[in-house]
């Protein structure tokens, strides 16, 4: 019988489903306002903690998939960061056009 508990796995798979969908619609749309580069710090952290008690107290297969899914919201974040100045300029001209 497996070690783990299932319901972590299944929790974690639903992460790890949801965050491609985020991260494919920034790539899309190069739109990133909206997203809070908070949040997903402290998502990433909430995952360096489950890996960090994986590998201290209860080390087994499951810890790949806090890996993955930390990757996963390291790239959006990456992607808020790199997107974030232009999404601004953009709105700060669409501002200026409406004004004049």
């Amino acid at each position: 019988m497996a070690n783990f508990s299932i319901w972590e796995v299944l929790f974690l798979l639903c992460f790890a489903v949801s965050w491609p969908v985020s991260i494919a619609k920034s790539l899309r749309t190069k739109i990133v306002i909206g997203k809070s580069p908070l949040f997903m710090s402290l998502i990433i952290l909430g995952y360096i903690f489950g890996i960090i008690h994986k590998a201290l107290y209860s080390y087994d297969i499951v810890i790949w998939l806090y890996v993955f899914n930390g990757l996963l919201v390291t790239t959006d974040l990456i992607l808020y960061f790199a997107y974030i100045g232009r999404n601004r300029r953009d709105l700060a001209e669409a501002k200026h056009l409406q004004e004049t």
